[in-house]
C-alpha cells in the first residue's frame, strides 16, 4: 500500500509517501481501501514530534478517512465489502489502506461526495462529543467558537446554528469572518483587532455565553472564563496559545463555572464508538438535510501532502484540506 512517512521530525518536507506491507483486519476490524483523507492540525504536531499516536496506533498519520470496505476481520456484523464509508482512527488515515475497529466506522452520510466525506469524522466528533454529550449545550443557550474558519469551527458554527443556538466565533481576518458569518454564526469578532470578552459583553447586555469550545488553552484561559455566563461551561481540546497558565477559581466559583479539558485520540475503543454512533444518530440527519455540510479548502493528491502541510500551518486555509489517493 501507499502512505506518508515522517523522514524525522520537522517541516512539511519531511514527508514522503512510500510503499508499506498490505494490511489485515483483526477481529472486530475492518480494512478500509481509503479514497480521500483530511489534515488536522493535530497531524502537523505528529510531524514535528509533539503528537505521537497511543500505544497500539499506526504511525503513519491521518485521523480520519473515506473510502470502501475492503474486507471484514472476524466477528464484523452490519457492514459489507464494498459499503462506502467514513472512520475516525487513531492514525493511519494517509494511506491507501487503513484497518478501523468497526465501532468507528460510520456510513458516508446522504448526499455527500465520498472524497468530501473524508472531511467529517474527526470535525463532527469532536465538536459533537465536547459541545454537546460533555458541556452538554441546551435549548436557548448561546455558544462560542474559537478559530472559526478552521476545521472544527465551520463545522461548529453549522451545527450550532442548525440547532437554534446564537453562535458567537472569532477568526483572524475579514474573509474567514465573512464565511462564518454565512456558515450561521451571530456574532463574528476579529481577534487581531478586538477583545472578544468585550464584544460578548457588550452583546450579551453582560451576561455572557454559556458554552466555549476553545482550541488556544493557556493564552485564553481567564479571558474564556470572563466571557463565560453562570453557569458556563469552558471546553479546551487544544493547546495552540500554551499549555500553563493562572486559573481565577473566585471567578469560576462566582459564576458557578466549569473547565473541562478533553482529548479523542486516546479515548478507549468504547468511548469512541459510542461518540461514533451519537454523531450517526444525531448529527448525519442534519449533514443529509444539508443544514450541516463539510466545508473544503482545497482537494489535492497524496502526492501533495507537503503543500497540504504548508497551507495547514500557515492557517490560511478555511475549513479541511483533503488529500485524495
Amino acid at each position: 500500500m501507499r502512505a506518508v512517512q515522517i523522514s524525522a521530525p520537522g517541516g512539511p518536507e519531511v514527508l514522503t509517501v512510500a510503499e508499506l506491507p498490505d494490511l489485515t483486519p483483526g477481529p472486530g476490524e475492518v480494512l478500509v481501501e481509503v479514497v480521500a483523507t483530511a489534515v488536522n492540525k493535530a497531524d502537523t504536531l505528529q510531524r514535528r514530534g509533539f503528537y505521537p499516536p497511543p500505544p497500539g496506533a499506526s504511525d503513519v498519520l491521518g485521523l480520519e478517512c473515506s473510502g470502501r470496505v475492503a474486507a471484514l476481520g472476524e466477528g464484523v456484523e452490519g457492514w459489507s465489502v464494498g459499503d462506502e464509508v467514513c472512520a475516525l482512527l487513531a492514525g493511519g488515515g494517509y494511506a491507501s489502506q487503513v484497518v478501523v475497529p468497526v465501532g468507528q466506522l460510520m456510513p458516508v452520510p446522504a448526499g455527500v461526495e465520498l472524497v468530501h466525506a473524508a472531511a467529517l469524522p474527526e470535525v463532527a466528533c469532536t465538536v459533537w462529543s465536547n459541545v454537546w454529550m460533555t458541556a452538554h449545550l441546551s435549548s436557548d443557550e448561546s455558544f462560542l467558537v474559537h478559530g472559526g474558519g478552521g476545521g472544527i469551527g465551520t463545522f461548529a458554527i453549522q451545527l450550532a446554528s442548525a440547532m437554534g443556538h446564537r453562535v458567537f466565533t472569532t477568526a483572524g481576518s475579514a474573509e474567514k469572518l465573512a464565511v462564518c458569518a454565512e456558515l450561521g454564526a451571530d456574532v463574528t469578532i476579529n481577534y487581531r483587532e478586538q477583545d472578544f470578552v468585550e464584544v460578548v459583553r457588550e452583546v450579551t447586555d453582560g451576561r455572557g455565553v454559556d458554552v466555549v469550545l476553545d482550541n488556544m488553552g493557556a493564552k485564553y484561559l481567564a479571558s474564556n472564563v470572563s466571557a463565560l455566563a453562570d453557569d458556563g461551561r469552558l471546553v479546551i481540546i487544544g493547546m495552540q496559545g500554551g499549555v500553563k497558565a493562572e486559573l481565577d477559581i473566585a471567578k469560576l466559583l462566582t459564576k458557578r463555572a466549569s473547565v473541562i479539558a478533553t482529548s479523542l485520540r486516546a479515548r478507549p475503543l468504547d468511548q469512541k464508538a459510542a461518540i461514533c454512533a451519537d454523531v450517526v444518530a444525531h448529527v448525519w440527519p442534519l449533514v443529509a438535510d444539508g443544514q450541516v455540510q463539510p466545508v473544503v479548502h482545497e482537494v489535492m493528491a497524496l502526492e501533495d501532502v507537503a503543500r497540504a502541510h504548508e497551507i495547514v500551518d500557515s492557517s490560511a486555509h478555511v475549513g479541511k484540506v483533503v488529500l485524495t489517493l
